[in-house]
């Protein structure tokens, strides 16, 4: 952006100036979470720092300081900014692009000062690049926002990216368009002052909704460790039992089947005395990773404790449960882990129960366990599904590892 001398504007920029410089330290706080795209957020609000003074002063430092500078510092805050969405997001940054549109417009703006003094064309060379890059982190936020994440602080980026191009273009477009050309005195005008108001408000905005975008990544990860397993990746006990109730109220809002199974690797104790503990860590690994790419999107594998496992299986039946069930046991029986120079083989023992209408987890889970009980009595490598009478007594007893 141009500028207009400082008393036009002031409140305005000052006020930017002071959000920018406490988000820029909130973002400072915010570097040891090792998220890509802080750093380069951080940058941005820097140059927004150190660009709007300049502005300001225009008329009272040389003009290569208050138009040149200033104007590449901003310029260089925007392209950092996309830099920024593109990183946390995991997308191409294009540093490279990026810095040829800042000397571009750098030059633009130089020439338009000191080779042809044109205050139209600077206003639209400024305009046109930052109202292209708020266009472009709009569409990387629609785009490529992380699935399972809260839509609304992106969306918010996005919003707030538009209406900042909208503004820009609007300006840019607006100054061209003026007949006779613009002086220096236009900068007061209604419009002009409206325009870069909702730019230098937008500005510490887009910080703001930054930030929001590093906590709910730091508290997803933070759900992410407390629900997984950290040594296999599978779901954490008390997670699969929360996503069990959930799914057992949604089977019976839709009346639709749930089946549990329960697994247990057989003789693992026989595995970390023979091959050692590393060796049954990569076989617990192994044998998640080969569940995971049996089992559907929406089938939940949880790690109940050492060497027994749980899937709920959502819109499944017993006959469907029991055919997931055969298949997973026939692939680990022919699975070969590998360690180091050892090799190790295992089998597993599955017992299937199907949620009845009215049923808790807890006897969901009960009936699945002796139904364990019973495949690991008649031998282990084996399925079993629950045949348990509704309201029938358990055998509490359970067959030695």
């Amino acid at each position: 952006m141009d500028a207009t001398p400082l008393p036009a504007l002031a409140p305005v920029f000052l006020s930017s100036e002071l959000l920018s410089l406490v988000l820029m330290l909130l973002l400072l706080s915010l570097q040891r979470s090792g998220l890509p795209g802080v750093r380069e957020w951080l940058l941005a609000n820097l140059a927004i720092v150190c660009g709007l003074p300049l502005l300001g002063l225009r008329g009272v430092i040389p003009d290569v300081i208050s138009i040149v500078l200033a104007n590449a510092l901003l310029a260089g805050s925007i392209a950092l900014f996309y830099s920024g969405c593109a990183r946390f997001l995991g997308r191409p940054a294009h540093g490279f692009l990026l810095s040829c549109g800042v000397v571009l417009q750098v030059l633009a703006v130089a020439w338009w000062r000191y080779g042809v003094d044109s205050l139209a064309w600077r206003v639209f060379a400024t305009a046109l690049f930052g109202g292209v890059v708020c266009l472009a982190v709009a569409c990387l936020m629609w785009r490529h926002r992380p699935p399972g994440r809260r839509p609304n602080h992106y969306y918010l980026v996005m919003f707030l990216s538009l209406l900042s191009a909208l503004a820009d273009l609007v300006r840019g477009i607006y100054f061209v368009s003026l007949h006779p050309a613009p002086v220096s005195i236009m900068f007061l005008s209604g419009w002009n002052v409206l325009l870069l108001s909702v730019n230098a408000a937008i500005m510490p905005c887009l910080a703001m909704a930054s930030i929001l975008m590093v906590h709910d990544a730091l508290q997803s990860e933070a759900e992410e460790v407390a629900n997984r397993d950290f040594m296999t990746g599978a779901m954490s006990r008390k997670y699969l039992v929360t996503l069990a109730h959930q799914q057992i109220v949604q089977a019976a809002r839709s009346r639709s089947p749930l089946s549990l199974l329960l697994i247990d690797l057989d003789h693992f104790k026989r595995i970390n005395d023979t091959h050692g503990h590393s060796m049954g860590d990569e076989v617990l690994r192994a044998f998640v990773e080969l569940v995971q790419d049996v089992l559907r999107n929406r089938d939940g594998l949880g790690r109940l404790g050492g060497e027994e496992f749980a899937i709920l299986l959502p819109n499944a039946d017993i006959p469907s449960a029991l055919g997931v069930a055969e298949r997973l046991r026939a692939q680990v029986e022919q699975q070969r882990v590998k360690f180091g120079a050892q090799e190790c083989v295992y089998s597993i023992s599955i017992g299937v129960a199907g949620w009845r209408v009215g049923e808790s987890f807890e006897r969901l889970y009960e009936r699945a366990d002796h139904a364990l009980y019973v495949a690991k009595h008649r031998g282990r490598n084996r399925v079993e599904f629950s045949t348990l009478p509704e309201d029938g007594e358990l055998v509490q007893a359970r067959c030695p590892v």
